[in-house]
């Protein structure tokens, strides 16, 4: 990951195959790999994966598995078989199910003889404060002592990574060392709106944290100029390596 490009992540938040097109054509070479979550996912169907991947983009599925081990495993078989970068799983769906889907992406990858996708588990979604957290989801700890509980289980799983917030990025890596990916959103760089994520940081900040992948969305999408929105964002990032 020497080229700070390719630790960017553009977050494909759009409804049409037409308009996620559009956006690849934009940000071909200027973005290392793009994000397909439930929207357009559920709105032009799986093969979406595939011809993102025609196009020449690595592609992060973020459906965010969470269900029974076996159903887990064989949902874990497909990303493999359809030659996903990445793909999330629930850390809060326990050891049994987060180990059911390492081992079975191990095992498919070999059988298809494909590289084998990096399974993220994700933590506390960006969108929820403390305040949320403890009154409506229930769990009287405070969210960075929560997020290490579950990176020490998908950890201990075999994923090679989670998703949080930058917040904990911190205390992830002083207590699962610097092997663990982490991959952020709620990345919002100073001159763009915080929408609806709540735990947020700058991208300069969160690689100087030690994010390994940041992932962006809106300030980029949205952007007049969506190129130079992106070029302005690996910017920033290289200053948090100086």
């Amino acid at each position: 990951m020497a080229n700070m490009k390719d630790r960017l992540i553009v977050a494909l938040d759009v409804p049409t195959r037409k308009e996620a097109f559009q956006l690849l054509k934009i940000l071909d070479g200027e973005v290392g790999a793009y994000k397909i979550g439930m929207q357009l996912y559920n709105s032009e169907g799986p093969d979406i994966v595939r011809d993102i991947q025609c196009l020449g983009g690595k592609v992060f599925v973020d459906l965010k598995f969470h269900d029974i081990p076996n159903t887990v495993a064989q949902t874990s078989k497909i990303m493999a078989d359809r030659g996903a970068f990445m793909f999330t799983v629930h850390t809060s769906g326990g050891y049994k199910m987060l180990k059911a889907a390492a081992d079975a992406v191990e095992e498919e990858s070999k059988v298809v003889g494909v590289n084998k996708p990096l399974i993220l588990g994700v933590t506390v979604l960006t969108s929820i404060s403390q305040q949320i957290f403890e009154q409506e989801v229930g769990i009287n700890r405070s969210i960075a002592d929560h997020v290490v509980h579950l990176a020490k289980i998908a950890q201990s799983a075999g994923l090679p990574g989670v998703v949080s917030s930058p917040w904990e990025i911190t205390p992830i890596r002083e207590s699962c060392g610097d092997d663990l990916l982490i991959v952020t959103p709620g990345v919002r760089p100073k001159w763009a709106a915080a929408n609806d994520q709540e735990r947020i940081m700058t991208p300069k900040e969160a690689i100087e944290r030690g994010a390994s992948y940041l992932v962006v969305g809106r300030p980029i999408t949205a952007a007049k100029d969506p190129v130079e929105a992106a070029r302005l964002i690996v910017a920033e990032m290289e200053e948090g390596c100086r």
